[in-house]
């Protein structure tokens, strides 16, 4: 399947580059537009960041390889972080991981039938204050607890 950007997300892009000298500088804002519009970033999307910003695809592979925003398969409607760092770890960081993952019957990386959850143990997510954390998508919630994790899991199952 063919991946190229929408002229919406073109115009998002040139906005980007703009923004720096050189076009490989707008990488990761361009994986992140094809990460929204695809939904994952497959071979397609990194060919045609590559071609977009005139790169060889092996910087963007490079990109999307370090970085755990980006997912490399298909993840689900609702995709959980759990932070396990050091600070999140001494917090309770692995019994919400495992609670989550023994909640939705999967493990790290898998999405759940149908498609609606994924689960992800992450490294720091930057909340070592108000540790522990986890992130639905683009919403973090700090001073999480396996009961208020709970509530959150509901909370989207009732959505759907």
């Amino acid at each position: 399947m063919e991946f190229k950007f929408t002229n919406e997300n073109l115009a998002q892009l040139d906005k980007e580059i703009k923004k720096y000298p050189y076009k490989k500088a707008a990488v990761m804002a361009a994986l992140w537009l094809a990460q929204e519009q695809n939904g994952w970033i497959s071979g397609e999307v990194m060919r045609e960041v590559a071609s977009v910003l005139e790169i060889t695809p092996e910087e963007v592979l490079g990109v999307v390889s370090f970085y755990t925003m980006y997912h490399k398969k298909p993840m689900g409607k609702y995709h959980i972080q759990v932070c396990t760092n050091v600070s999140c770890m001494l917090r309770g960081g692995y019994e919400i991981f495992d609670h989550v993952k023994e909640k939705l019957g999967i493990d790290n990386l898998q999405v759940t039938n149908g498609g609606l959850f994924s689960i992800e143990e992450v490294e720091c997510m930057g909340s070592c204050g108000t540790a522990p954390m986890i992130a639905v998508n683009e919403d973090y919630y700090e001073n999480t607890n396996p009961d208020a994790v709970e509530k959150i899991l509901q909370s989207l199952t009732n959505k759907n």
